[in-house]
C-alpha cells in the first residue's frame, strides 16, 4: 500500500477486532504501529480460525504490518516501559490506540503527565465503559428481527460494528492528528462501540422511521426494503441476486427478462409507477413472480452473460471456498492481493488497503510480526536502552524475543 503516514508511530495495546483493525488500516497506509503484547500472547492470540499447528489465522490477519512488542505489562517495570513506549519523542509520535480500560497505568492523566500533546484513543463497549461485543451490539439494536421471519431473531455473523468502529478510530486518530500539527494539543478520545452502531442506525433513517412514522420495520427476507431487489434461481440451481436501485438499473432489469409488456400491465392494473422506487417496492412479490421464470429457463452462465450484456447489477451466491478458489476478483489479478508468506503459517492471499492513490507506487502487503519479533530494536531505538539494560530486561522475564515454534 502507498505509504502516505510513512514517519507516524502509534502504539497500540489491543484485542477483539475493532482495535486491531484500526490500527492494521494506519499501518497498511504507511504508520509505524507497534503493538504491545503479552508475552506468549493476548487473549485473541490463539482466537479461531486456527491451523492445524494452532496458529490463529484471526490473530495474523488483523495485524498485517505492524511491529510486536512482547512485554509482561503485569509487571511495574512492564508498565513503565509501555508507558515510556506511547510518550517516547518524535513529532508524529505520540498517538495511543487501545481497548484496555483508561484506568491506572493506563489512564489519560497518569500517561499525559509523560506526553501533555498525548493522543489517545480509547475504545468501550458503551458510553458508560461497559464491555459489549458486536453480537450483544447488534441484538440490542433491532437488526436481527428484520431477517428471516421477523419473530424469531438471526443474528449475522459477520461482526458490522467492529468493522466500523475500526475505521472510526483510524479517523479519530488521524483527526486528532491534524489538529495537534495546527494547534500544539493533544487529545483523549473515547469512542463507543455501542454508539457506533446507534449512529448508524440514526444515519440510515431506522430510528427517525419508528419515531416519526411511527411503524415498525417490517422482515422482507430476501427483498431489498424501499426498491427492487431479489435472488432468483436459474436452471441448474445456481442462484443470482439482481437489485434495480436506480432508473438505469431497472430499466435493465426489464429489459433483459424480456418482461416490458407484462410490467407495463402490472402496473397499470395497481395505480403504481413503477419509475419510483417506493411503488417498486410495493409491487415486489408481483414483480418477483414475473422474473422468476426467465430465470428458470436459463443456465447460471447464461444468465450472467446475459445480465452483464444488459449493465444489470447483480452477483453471484457463492460459498467463501468458490470465492477464494475460483473468483478472478479474489486473485493476484487483482492489485488488491498479493501472496504473501507468513511466517509460522505459510503463503495465502492478503489484502492490502482498498484505497489507491492515484499516481503513488505501492508497496509490498506485509505480513503479521511474529510475537516479540521487534522487542529488541524497539528497546534500543526507540527507547535508547543499552545493550546490558535489554538483556537484564530479558533476565528478568520484563520482555521477550521473537516467538519460536
Amino acid at each position: 500500500m502507498q505509504a502516505l503516514l510513512s514517519g507516524m508511530r502509534v502504539v497500540e495495546g489491543s484485542a477483539f477486532i475493532a482495535a486491531p483493525s484500526g490500527g492494521m488500516t494506519l499501518a497498511q497506509l504507511g504508520a509505524d504501529v507497534i503493538r504491545f503484547d503479552q508475552i506468549g500472547g493476548g487473549i485473541d492470540y490463539r482466537r479461531w480460525p486456527i491451523t492445524d499447528k494452532g496458529k490463529s489465522l484471526y490473530w495474523h490477519s488483523l495485524n498485517k504490518g505492524k511491529r510486536s512488542f512482547a512485554v509482561d505489562f503485569r509487571k511495574p517495570e512492564g508498565q513503565q516501559l509501555v508507558a515510556q513506549l506511547i510518550a517516547a519523542d518524535g513529532d508524529d509520535a505520540g498517538i495511543f490506540l487501545t481497548n484496555f480500560p483508561a484506568k491506572g497505568w493506563l489512564a489519560d492523566a497518569a500517561l499525559r503527565t509523560l506526553r501533555p500533546d498525548l493522543i489517545y484513543l480509547n475504545l468501550t463497549g458503551d458510553r458508560h465503559g461497559g464491555s459489549a461485543l458486536d453480537y450483544t451490539v447488534n441484538s440490542k439494536i433491532g437488526l436481527p428481527f428484520l431477517t428471516g421471519d421477523g419473530q424469531t431473531p438471526s443474528n449475522n455473523p459477520f461482526p458490522a460494528w467492529d468493522v466500523i468502529a475500526g475505521q472510526h478510530i483510524a479517523l479519530g486518530l488521524l483527526t486528532a492528528e491534524r489538529h495537534r500539527r495546527i494547534h500544539g494539543e493533544g487529545q483523549f478520545i473515547r469512542l463507543a462501540l455501542a454508539d457506533v452502531a446507534l449512529a448508524t442506525m440514526g444515519h440510515l433513517g431506522y430510528l427517525a422511521e419508528a419515531e416519526v412514522n411511527q411503524a415498525p420495520r417490517q422482515a422482507v427476507g430476501n427483498h431489498v426494503f424501499g426498491s427492487f431487489g431479489h435472488d432468483f434461481q436459474c436452471k441448474d440451481g445456481e442462484r443470482v441476486m439482481i437489485v434495480g436501485v436506480s432508473p438505469n438499473q431497472w430499466k435493465a432489469i426489464v429489459r433483459v427478462t424480456e418482461t416490458e409488456t407484462v410490467v407495463a400491465a402490472l402496473e397499470l392494473e395497481l395505480g403504481l409507477n413503477f419509475a419510483k422506487e417506493g411503488d417498486r417496492y410495493r409491487a415486489r412479490e408481483q414483480l418477483r413472480k414475473l422474473f422468476e421464470p426467465w430465470f428458470l429457463q436459463r443456465n447460471s452462465q447464461t444468465v450472467y452473460r446475459s445480465l452483464d450484456e444488459a449493465s444489470v447489477c447483480w452477483g453471484p451466491y457463492q460459498t467463501i471456498e468458490q470465492l477464494v478458489e475460483n473468483d478472478v476478483d479474489c486473485s493476484v489479478d487483482n492489485p488488491l492481493f498479493e501472496r504473501v508468506e507468513q511466517p509460522g503459517i505459510g503463503e495465502y492471499l492478503m489484502p492490502s488497503n482498498p484505497l489507491h492513490f492515484e499516481g503513488l507506487e505501492s508497496a509490498p502487503v506485509k505480513p503479521a510480526p511474529i510475537l516479540g519479533q521487534h522487542t529488541d530494536e524497539i528497546l534500543a531505538d526507540t527507547l535508547g536502552l543499552s545493550d546490558s539494560e535489554i538483556g537484564k530486561l530479558h533476565d528478568n522475564g520484563v520482555v521477550a524475543g521473537p516467538e519460536t515454534e
